[in-house]
């Protein structure tokens, strides 16, 4: 089966159910069905730098073109040359002044289900791809990671032993945080900023690394959300180069934003209930002693 990804105006989209028997028409009416462009009008392309597929012959397989598990396929309409007086009437069209689309950097919502922090980051070094279900496979990714270094993951780094940790992160009850941050930026070859909505400070897990690219997540105490840069007429950009200074400016706005209008959650302060046996805590650090004192680690906020 190949996992591939489609990028088109509309968004970025799993592609799924092709293999490499696939034949070309099968890719087309896939792409037809997820961006709204029709087989002939189609243009895609893949690899870095992006160069076009040639898909003439429909009963061709996939097998013997460059596309491999993992490529994402960028889409673009093949617009037929407009006749002569159209072109006029688009040369005048053209000479009138036109207002620019602005990109803005927004927050992406993704639910609050003790893993937001996975699918955030998921989301965001993966171009744009919401997949719910991608939690399990990061946190079994973590643990691998983890269990395969006890001396550089020690219970000195973890706050409890190595396989104690390893058990604790598959659970899907369990939150991630700043040690789970770190080691997807390694693992991604990405950095990772995360701004805080309480204190606007941003936190870049990998700075040091030398890596090219970057994207940031928002995060307000308790939950994470991958931020994105959008501009009509085109897809949502969630990665972006690390030397771009101007994008880490605007997220501190709108961490700022977030802050002046109270959006945050503070962690030393509110209020928790144990979902185990139901007793009322306030702030994390009492919910860490009481997760050390009797192995609970289901906690809701009142």
């Amino acid at each position: 089966m190949l996992r591939l990804r489609c990028k088109a105006k509309n968004g970025t989209h799993l592609m799924q159910g092709l293999t490499h028997q696939s034949c070309v028409q099968e890719l087309k009416d896939k792409v037809a069905q997820l961006t709204g462009i029709p087989c002939d009008v189609q243009k895609i392309m893949v690899g870095y730098p992006p160069s076009s597929l040639d898909l003439h012959n429909g009963d061709a397989h996939l097998k013997d073109y460059p596309i491999k598990s993992g490529d994402t396929l960028i889409i673009e309409e093949e617009k037929n040359r407009p006749k002569p007086e159209a072109e006029a009437a688009a040369a005048v069209e053209s000479k009138a002044p036109r207002l620019e689309s602005i990109a803005v950097l927004v927050r992406r919502a993704v639910p609050a289900d003790n893993s937001c922090l996975f699918t955030s980051i998921y989301y965001a070094v993966e171009g744009g791809v919401y997949d719910p279900g991608c939690a399990p496979e990061m946190r079994g990714l973590i643990a691998q990671i983890v269990a395969s270094d006890p001396t550089a993951y020690s219970e000195a780094v973890l706050g409890r032993s190595n396989e104690d940790y390893c058990s604790w992160i598959r659970r899907d009850d369990t939150w991630g945080g700043a040690i789970e941050v770190s080691i997807l930026s390694k693992f991604y070859q990405c950095e990772i900023c995360v701004v805080d909505t309480q204190t606007v400070r941003v936190d870049r897990f990998g700075e040091d690394a030398g890596y090219q690219r970057r994207v940031l997540l928002i995060y307000d105490g308790i939950h994470y959300d991958p931020l994105q840069r959008e501009a009509e007429g085109q897809p949502p950009q969630t990665i972006f180069s690390a030397a771009d200074d101007v994008v880490l400016a605007q997220a501190l706005e709108l961490a700022d934003e977030a802050r002046r209008k109270r959006q945050f959650t503070d962690v030393n302060r509110f209020a928790l209930r144990c979902m185990v046996c139901q007793m009322g805590l306030v702030g994390q650090a009492e919910a860490r002693v009481h997760a050390k004192e009797t192995g609970h680690a289901n906690f809701g906020e009142v």
